[in-house]
């Protein structure tokens, strides 16, 4: 797939920064009065076992998807590391790395500190960027402020011995402050897509001398992928004028920010991979950018894809449709077809996908059995 513009990357680091800083200010629990933890049920059953809607364009009611596990299994516990090791980041310069006890992996999506503890040097990590909240790291110092904003005094602090990071996060000062200081500081491509998981992991793994590891994670994770990616159209409806028109809405409502996610964005790729059609793409959306009322009547999507805090800060359904009129003349909004997924989980390209990719499945093609829950 043709990877984001520099353009549409500023864009999406603009919105996520907003959508974090007011997360934070946000309550835990559902607009709707759903506590988020009941969400998560039994996952025994395989997705291709579960009881399926009879038709996920039509279905009626929203759902919230959720992991079934929010931690991440590292690839070994006994990883073969050699130290030093020299990489040529993203950005072309040259690093070496002689320690890595002391770990920051730092971006606008988790993705690095998950693939890192998907490496197995999860105990290594020693702070965290807002984004990073799966099990196993949430309790780590944070060390962004304002959302995403990198904070130079808090990184300083944890004396990590390597940080690794993207284009994604900043402000680029800081960046250069850390590496003033002498601290070998890695940029990674700020791409995340369900093609390039590898890049990333084998870039990680270089930079922290466990290539080996970092080849046994892509393999297990594009493996991963490919099965789930597998079941879900095992799943999905065999005539393409059957399969869920599916557009990802981003909304803060207390910011009065409203995003339509089309081509180039991720959640395109994400859309197609669930079987869905992106609608998005379809109207010629391209990027990140501001929600019409004519675009989204346009695009007529069955299921609005939606992140849990956003739903949640326009009231949850009830309040999306009584503040965007445009989405009750969808078939998504005439049906209440909202599917919600934890702000941190459901753009989160990496270690988790499969996992991210079943979760979204269960709620629009299973949306009454387990693991999908009405909210």
């Amino acid at each position: 797939m043709t990877l984001p513009s520099p353009l549409h990357r500023r864009a999406l680091a603009l919105v996520l920064a907003v959508a974090t800083t007011l997360a934070l200010a946000a309550c835990s629990s559902s607009a709707t009065g759903t506590d988020a933890d009941s969400a998560c049920l039994s996952f025994d059953v395989a997705l291709t076992d579960l009881p399926l809607a009879p038709d996920p364009k039509t279905h009626q009611g929203e759902s919230t998807a959720c992991l079934d596990d929010t931690g991440i299994t590292p690839v070994t516990t006994d990883a073969r590391q050699s130290l030093p090791a020299t990489v040529t980041d993203n950005q072309g310069t040259e690093v070496t790395v002689t320690d890595t006890s002391r770990i920051l992996a730092l971006d606008i999506y988790g993705s690095l500190a998950a693939t890192v503890f998907g490496l197995g040097l999860g105990d290594s990590v020693v702070g965290r960027d807002t984004s990073t909240s799966f099990a196993g790291a949430a309790d780590l110092p944070v060390v962004t402020q304002n959302g995403h904003e990198l904070n130079a005094e808090a990184i300083l602090e944890l004396n990590p011995s390597v940080v690794i990071t993207d284009s994604s996060i900043g402000p680029w000062d800081v960046v250069l402050q850390v590496r003033e200081a002498g601290i070998p500081v890695i940029v990674t491509t700020p791409e995340r897509n369900l093609d390039n998981v590898g890049e990333l992991v084998g870039m990680v793994a270089a930079a922290l001398g466990v290539p080996a590891a970092g080849e046994a994670l892509t393999e297990r994770v594009t493996s991963e992928i490919a099965a789930e990616v597998a079941a879900i159209a095992e799943v999905t409806p065999a005539d393409p004028a059957d399969r869920p028109r599916i557009l990802f809405l981003y909304v803060r409502g207390n910011a009065g920010v409203y995003y339509i996610f089309g081509e180039e964005s991720g959640a395109d790729a994400l859309i197609r991979a669930l079987g869905g059609v992106d609608v998005a793409g379809e109207i010629g959306w391209q990027g990140m950018r501001p929600m019409t009322a004519e675009a989204l009547v346009k695009a007529q999507p069955d299921i609005l894809l939606m992140m849990t805090k956003g739903l949640e800060s326009v009231g949850g359904v009830d309040g999306l449709l009584e503040r965007i009129p445009a989405v009750a003349e969808t078939p998504a909004g005439a049906n209440r077809r909202i599917v919600d997924m934890s702000d941190y989980e459901i753009l989160s390209f990496g270690p988790r996908s499969a996992a991210v990719l079943d979760a979204l499945a269960r709620a629009i093609y299973a949306p009454d059995a387990s693991g999908a829950v009405p909210r």
